[in-house]
This record gives structure tokens, C-alpha cells and sequence, in this order.
């Protein structure tokens, strides 16, 4: 059994995720109202994965002995300026779940909690490449200026995005 603290962090980016997977649902709905299909499944494929991660914290909690504990979660915005505002967001969204998930990483340390510590580091690089995909598409929209053919050159690369469930959620 973890200790109160770590147990605590853990429920907290669990509903984190879930949070996420909310979040990024509502950026989905924009786009698909707004026609940009491409984008709208970008952030499906994105939901899915948060709803993972969530799945991951959930198991962990549970296979540590812990209580999972799931809270209420606050309506995320729904109506953006633009894709670029939708995106600068996502970024700053996924720069909190970073930190967020740093912070357990370093409690788990602090409490010599190896084990929790090993299993955060496959978050730890899952992070890296979320902040630096939305990093990159942003810079997209920055770059093209929301020009409508850069839009919807970028939708329909966008379109392509494959949903692959990380292999850690099959070994569990």
C-alpha cells in the first residue's frame, strides 16, 4: 500500500485524465461544427488516448491496493476564436498535465516509492511527445496564419492520425 500522499496524487491525475479526455472532446465537437473534419478527429484520436492514460491510473491505483476515487469534473470551454487559439490551449493544457505528473514523480522519489516512480516514467515520455505535437501543429497554424488553404492542407493531414493504444495497457 502507497502512502495518503502518493495515493491522493494519483486519484488527482487520474481525474486529470479524465479531465483531458472532456477537454479535448469539446475541441473536437468545435471542429466538426466548424467542418474541419481533420482536425475534429485529431482530437478524437487525442480523447482516446487520455482516456487510457486515465485507464492506466485507475489499474495502478487498484493493483497498489489504493481506492480510486473520481470526482466531478467542470465543463471545459466550448467556443474558441480559432483553430490556433484551440491549439494554444491544448499546449498549455498538456504543459499542466506535464508538471502535474513531474510533481507525482518527485513525491514518489521523496517517498522512496520506486515502484510508482517506474511506472510515471512511461507518462514522463508520453508527455514529451503530447507537448511536442501540439507544439508542432501550432506553429503550423502560426506559420500559415489561418490562410483557408493552409487549413485545410493541415486538416487533412490532420485526418491521417491512427489511434494506437499504448502496449503498457496490454501488459496490464
Amino acid at each position: 500500500m502507497r502512502s495518503e500522499k502518493i495515493l491522493e496524487m494519483l486519484n488527482e491525475q487520474l481525474n486529470r485524465e479524465l479531465f483531458s479526455a472532456y477537454f479535448y472532446t469539446a475541441m473536437e465537437a468545435y471542429f466538426a461544427s466548424q467542418n474541419l473534419d481533420g482536425f475534429a478527429h485529431f482530437f478524437m484520436v487525442q480523447t482516446k488516448e487520455e482516456l487510457d492514460h486515465a485507464r492506466l491510473i485507475f489499474d495502478y491505483i487498484n493493483k497498489i491496493g489504493g481506492r480510486v476515487i473520481l470526482k466531478e469534473l467542470k465543463q471545459p470551454k466550448i467556443d474558441y476564436s480559432s483553430p490556433t487559439e484551440v491549439f494554444e490551449l491544448a499546449l498549455s493544457h498538456e504543459r499542466f498535465i506535464t508538471s502535474s505528473i513531474h510533481e507525482i514523480a518527485k513525491a514518489a522519489l521523496e517517498e522512496k516509492d520506486l515502484t510508482t516512480h517506474n511506472f510515471l516514467q512511461w507518462f514522463i515520455n508520453e508527455q514529451a511527445e503530447e507537448e511536442e505535437t501540439m507544439d508542432k501543429i501550432l506553429r503550423k497554424l502560426k506559420f500559415i496564419k489561418e490562410d483557408p488553404s493552409g487549413l485545410l492542407f493541415l486538416d487533412k493531414e490532420l485526418s491521417t492520425r491512427v489511434y494506437t493504444p499504448p502496449s503498457i495497457l496490454q501488459e496490464n
